[in-house]
């Protein structure tokens, strides 16, 4: 595994895999506008590099990420209301850059995800979680609201009264509970989530490229859409598919009972 290093970020290869960590354990990786940068960056970089077929998103120090810094934000204050603004959508670019990867991003979870390091897991296509890993979305307690799209991620996945409570007393749930309820999709012993993330990347990274991302933006749109909206939408993308080199090597190593290698169509 081949890596590089900054102050916000480290970015590891495994293969077509591309690790991308918060580099904060000090402060439990909390956030900063340096990470922001970086990792917009880093997401951009893969979209535009053919030999990463998926990306994995994780935390150095056995922690996922607590959210904001409380020493920055203790700072916003002082600051117009455009200028607060302005630093919120820094957030809010970097979760919209996460939800727009046309590559599968998945969520390694050690620890504690807090604040906006739930919305940064969420916003991640897959979330690989540890049994005793915790989830907060804890603003309530420093007497702040949510954002970074917390109350609409985890809106598809529980009620309007467990949404409610989960924000209003910021209690926190454990990697098991979000799993019982569909928010997680696998669980990993303690110290295991990077491994079973990398793993499933790199089964995602063997896929069709330009037909995942296509179903990633049919999973992302099936949640607002109407049906006849969904359905022609389905539509469009089937019938370019239909046409592609990806499904011509996909049909073609079925019939001839081999497995497909999607990767040999990758410039």
């Amino acid at each position: 595994m081949s890596s590089e290093r900054n102050d916000a970020l480290i970015t590891r290869r495994e293969g077509a895999v591309l690790v991308l960590s918060n580099n904060n354990p000090a402060a439990r990786n909390a956030l900063s506008p340096a990470f922001y940068a970086a990792l917009t960056q880093a997401l951009q970089d893969a979209k535009d590099d053919a030999t990463v077929g998926a990306v994995v998103l994780t935390g150095e120090g056995g922690h996922f990420c607590a959210g904001g810094d409380l020493r920055l934000l203790a700072t916003r204050r002082e600051l117009a209301l455009p200028e607060r603004r302005e630093k919120i959508e820094a957030l809010h670019d970097l979760i919209r850059a996460l939800r727009d990867c046309p590559k599968p991003v998945v969520a390694a979870v050690e620890g504690a995800a807090a604040g906006a390091g739930v919305s940064l897991a969420l916003a991640c296509d897959l979330l690989v979680a540890a049994r005793n890993a915790v989830f907060s979305v804890a603003y309530v307690k420093i007497g702040l609201t949510p954002d970074g799209g917390a109350t609409a991620f985890l809106s598809q996945f529980v009620s309007r009264q467990v949404l409610t409570e989960l924000c209003l007393t910021g209690e926190r749930i454990s990697g098991e509970r979000l799993h019982a309820l569909g928010a997680v999709n696998r669980l990993a012993e303690p110290g295991e989530a990077l491994a079973q993330a990398v793993a499933l990347a790199a089964q995602l990274a063997a896929g069709p490229d330009e037909a995942m991302a296509h179903i990633k933006e049919l999973c992302h749109s099936a949640y607002g859409n109407t049906l006849e909206q969904q359905l022609d939408m389905e539509a469009q993308y089937m019938v370019h598919a239909q046409a592609g080199e990806e499904s011509r090597e996909g049909i073609g190593a079925f019939l001839e009972k081999r497995a497909p290698d999607y990767t040999k169509l990758r410039g």
